[in-house]
């Protein structure tokens, strides 16, 4: 069985992130668990504001058949996109296909000057030529394995791998 630390895990990302960050920059985190990294990030980082949230929803290949699953859209940008330094965060990076969509939905608010992106694990498995700028983990999952990230009421971080349907 897979045993990962997210906490250690997590670790390792803050101190990629802050390779990545400029002053500028602004963080962006991938609803639900990159939303739930971005948080933290921006405070173990000591940055000001609030990161951003933003959802694949609305530019998912299959829309046509998810819809709005878990609800309203929510993407949540607390600042300009337009000529801004963007890291966006996840939590697992896999086909490409949510990173995708995010990049869609990032263009709907402007033009940033950049996007790079930093993942606590890349699973491999790309479908679309999307690449990480920082990953604390590469792992091999069979495509019958989800990972998924979980939070606890503390804030802290565990992963648990299940059977896809």
């Amino acid at each position: 069985m897979l045993q990962l630390d997210a906490e250690g895990l997590y670790a390792e990302l803050r101190t990629g992130v802050r390779a990545l960050l400029q002053p500028e920059a602004v963080l962006v985190g991938i609803w639900s668990g990159g939303a739930w990294l971005a948080e933290r990030l921006q405070a173990d980082l000591q940055r000001t504001g609030k990161p951003g949230v933003i959802s694949s929803t609305l530019h998912r290949d299959d829309f046509g058949s998810r819809g709005l699953a878990g609800g309203a859209d929510p993407t949540h940008l607390p600042f300009e996109i337009e000529g801004r330094r963007i890291v966006l965060i996840d939590d697992v990076l896999y086909t490409g296909r949510t990173i995708r969509a995010v990049i869609n939905e990032l263009y709907d608010f402007g033009r940033p000057a950049s996007v790079k992106l930093a993942v606590l694990v890349d699973r491999g498995g790309r479908e679309l030529p999307i690449e990480a700028a920082f990953a604390a983990a590469r792992i091999a999952l069979p495509p019958t394995q989800k990972l998924a990230l979980a939070r606890d009421e503390a804030g802290r971080f565990s992963f648990t791998v299940e059977e896809r349907a």
